[in-house]
């Protein structure tokens, strides 16, 4: 006879241990000393409904012989490689425990005179994808899944998908005159540099849509978090008690 399960008795997903469990604010562990850490430690992560700007989705997709790589093989090797697929300026420092559900890691970028420290939150994590979720501060409050799925008999396709609001009214700003064609950029030479390192260069299909052309006006008091501002104007104060040496 089937045992029967009492009404009240709540039920585990599958899943669980694939995601994070309840974060009200991140905390940073584990990373290497040399990642600049500001704008992450103690900091909200924010949906894709809580930012500022326009809702748009972003899809970036390789398509790979199977006898390449199987989905799997895509994800372990962008976990285990992922900073090494970033473009130049940006450092992603991840934890020492790997990209795991709940671990938090950190983002140092440079373009031109702008600075950027932020961070991610590992969201949820499998064997054929994994999310990120970004902090109050982030260039924009969204979410970032990376997958690869099989197409046919012989296809793999790995992806990057990004649905995302900016951030804040300067964010919004900076991504309608040139921020969005530099995240193009971004991720369509992420995906070009993992399919080269798994043996199969090629073309990046890029697709955009936008998913809500409103603007979240009660999110106008988001600016006070810029992570740009905050470390490209902080730098030179930190340079200063850097010379200064410690305090006596």
């Amino acid at each position: 006879m089937e045992e029967q399960q009492h009404p009240s008795e709540k039920k585990t997903p599958r899943d669980a241990a694939n995601w994070a469990g309840r974060v009200d604010k991140l905390h940073v562990s584990g990373v290497s000393p040399e990642a600049l850490n500001l704008n992450v430690e103690g900091r909200r992560v924010l949906s894709p409904l809580q930012g500022f700007g326009q809702m748009w989705q972003k899809t970036y997709r390789m398509r790979l012989p199977r006898s390449v790589a199987t989905p799997e093989t895509v994800i372990s090797t962008w976990k285990e490689r992922y900073a090494e697929f970033w473009p130049k300026g940006n450092r992603f420092y991840a934890p020492l425990t790997g990209i795991r559900p709940g671990e938090v890691g950190v983002i140092n970028a440079t373009q031109g005179p702008m600075r950027l420290s932020t961070g991610v939150l590992v969201l949820y994590s499998d064997d054929t994808s994994f999310t990120f979720m970004t902090p109050e501060g982030h260039p924009f409050a969204g979410w970032i899944t990376f997958s690869a799925h099989e197409e046919g008999e012989d296809v793999t396709v790995a992806q990057a998908q990004l649905l995302l609001r900016p951030g804040d009214p300067i964010y919004e700003l900076g991504f309608k005159m040139f921020g969005s064609r530099t995240e193009d950029k971004m991720w369509q030479h992420t995906v070009a540099s993992l399919g080269a390192a798994l043996g199969s260069p090629g073309d990046v299909e890029t697709e955009i849509v936008c998913v809500d052309r409103r603007r979240q006006w009660s999110q106008f008091g988001a600016v006070k978090h810029n992570a740009i501002f905050r470390t490209t104007l902080g730098a030179p104060m930190r340079g200063i008690r850097r010379l200064a040496g410690p305090r006596r």
